[in-house]
């Protein structure tokens, strides 16, 4: 039963890397297949349609509530120009350094990705960073890697991710905060490293154009306009991507409510009173357009955990899975870290895909504390967030720069994989 239900699960990598189905469909169906093959019922306790679909489909519901939230905050701090004030500052204190601005943008698109993830965070961060970082001799493929390698140092404070890892690992926040303040040096040292070896690598590359306005996303185009009618964004609507971060990790406050808080101060402090009815719904409907794909994932995510975790898979996956998980330390950071690219163009190791089954049949069946299973998917997280050629944002970046999601890729994977390493390093050296 063992076998049929990992040949199963080889089956969904297949459809999600021939992209026969979307992601979220795959999981979907894979879920209901494990479900059935480990002889579930049609209805009543540990059943397909009442434990499996129902219940499994909103467990991650927590989670979805602060993905929309942080896309709330993001569409605030793009129509209010908070998100653009702080790249141009930033450009603007650089001047024609391209280590400097190079740097500076790290740092924003850090800040920024405490907020939100994928594309949006990009795309804040990107449309005025990358142009700028180009113009004065960054590479191409250093300038899109600065913009993913830093919204990938802000995801360890990130807080749907805190929520995610709460939810789908049944652990506490705070020990999904306690390890996240762990990944955080790896993450950033290793991006700052890539900022100062790769916009050297090939010295300074002036390229004064990316491309033609036509050829340009219309999307960027209309909120570059748009940040020029509204000008810089006070100084002090410029702290709203830390106040989230600060009430949940300095004041220990729960996400969601902390979330909330930063979506009010970025509102009250650019928006005129009269406006912020129109404002906070406007930008509530477009977060919800942001939200959608992520909160459809989740959806599919919870189901395929719901399945994992019925007794017949434990039952069945246990020996198998026991039989090639390594116990030793030292073992486990080895073969984990060769592993680490499987994580890679929706591979069985992602944790946002199969992955995330994979985490449950771990927990659930003995094999790993849940704390282990966190810092072993949490570092993959940093690999795929920023070097799988098939995520929105790196697509996003590479394209927006001129060059191929493939090429960011070979340039920023071996720094994502030692922030991996790091991270496992430390799982094994504090909970095996």
């Amino acid at each position: 039963m063992g076998i049929v239900i990992l040949l199963l699960m080889l089956a969904g990598v297949g459809l999600m890397l021939a992209r026969k189905l979307p992601t979220a469909f795959a999981l979907v169906l894979l879920g209901v297949a494990i479900a059935a093959v480990s002889g579930a019922p049609l209805t009543g306790k540990d059943s397909i349609v009442d434990t499996v679909l129902q219940e499994g489909s909103v467990t991650l519901a927590a989670t979805m509530l602060a993905v929309l939230i942080g896309s709330w905050l993001g569409k605030l701090m793009e129509e209010t120009g908070i998100a653009g004030t702080l790249v141009r500052k930033i450009v603007e204190f650089g001047g024609d350094r391209p280590t400097v601005v190079a740097l500076g943008v790290l740092a924003v698109s850090a800040l920024i990705g405490t907020v939100t993830g994928s594309a949006p965070a990009a795309m804040m961060a990107g449309i005025i960073g990358i142009p700028a970082m180009i113009a004065v001799g960054v590479p191409k493929t250093t300038a899109a890697g600065t913009i993913l390698m830093g919204i990938a140092a802000g995801m360890p404070f990130e807080l749907p991710v805190w929520q995610f890892f709460s939810t789908a690992l049944d652990l506490p926040v705070d020990t999904v905060r306690g390890f996240m303040l762990k990944l955080f040096p790896f993450a950033a040292a290793f991006a700052v490293l890539f900022v100062l070896v790769e916009s050297r690598r090939r010295g300074v590359a002036h390229t004064w154009s990316l491309t033609s306005a036509d050829e340009r996303p219309s999307g960027g185009a209309r909120r570059r306009s748009r940040a020029r009618r509204l000008g810089d964004a006070p100084w002090y609507a410029l702290l709203a991507p830390a106040v989230p971060l600060v009430l949940a990790l300095g004041f220990e406050l729960a996400i969601i409510p902390s979330m909330l808080a930063g979506v009010l101060y970025a509102l009250a402090t650019t928006t005129r009173p009269r406006e912020m009815n129109k404002r906070l719904l406007r930008t509530l409907y477009a977060a919800f357009e942001v939200a959608a794909p992520p909160i459809a994932l989740f959806v599919a995510i919870g189901i395929l955990l719901a399945a994992v975790k019925l007794p017949g898979a434990v039952e069945a996956l246990d020996p198998l899975v026991k039989a090639v998980s390594p116990a030793n330390p030292f073992v486990f950071v080895l073969v984990f870290t060769v592993l680490a690219p499987l994580c890679l163009y929706r591979g069985p190791l992602n944790v946002y895909g199969l992955g995330a089954g994979i985490a449950g049949v771990l927990i659930s069946a003995g094999i790993y504390p849940a704390t282990a299973v966190l810092g072993l998917t949490a570092s993959y997280n940093q690999v795929f967030g920023v070097a799988d050629p098939t995520s929105t944002q790196t697509v996003w970046a590479a394209q927006y720069s001129g060059v191929s999601p493939q090429q960011v890729m070979v340039r920023t994977l071996p720094y994502v994989w030692c922030v991996a390493l790091g991270g496992l390093c430390v799982t094994a050296a504090t909970r095996l």
